[in-house]
């Protein structure tokens, strides 16, 4: 059992000081995720792999208890969590681009009412 994976546990079974060691134990392997995870991302990206990291872990460890079964479900839940903050990130951006700015094409869609309006940011399509 990982050293992880044991304070994951005694979380779980109500052990307050775990809490306090749970960061300083995923601290590093969360950066170099959040890092890799920016690599992929658009060279605009505003998020440094700090914020990203912390804005992860607060959520992670946030309102709700979690039921960790170890340290792969962990980090796997932390990359879940990584990317859903860049997507959400993206959107807030293409938003504020896409009101500057006209949609960059539009798609007719038979059995649709109206256009659709689509905005690309960076590698990203939106739709609006």
């Amino acid at each position: 059992m990982s050293n992880v994976t044991r304070i994951l546990t005694a979380i779980e079974q109500g052990d307050a000081r775990a809490a306090d060691e749970l960061l300083p134990a995923v601290y590093q392997e969360l950066r170099r995720l959040a890092a890799q995870k920016l690599s992929q991302e658009s060279p605009g990206q505003t998020l440094q792999a700090t914020a990203l990291v912390h804005e992860a872990y607060i959520r992670l460890v946030g309102a709700e208890a979690q039921n960790w079964k170890s340290r792969t479900y962990f980090f796997a839940a932390a990359a879940e969590v990584m990317r859903r903050i860049l997507v959400e990130n993206a959107r807030q951006e293409g938003q504020v681009f896409c009101r500057l700015e006209k949609p960059v094409f539009e798609l007719q869609v038979k059995k649709r009412a109206g256009p659709i309006f689509f905005c690309i940011l960076g590698r990203r399509l939106f739709w609006v």
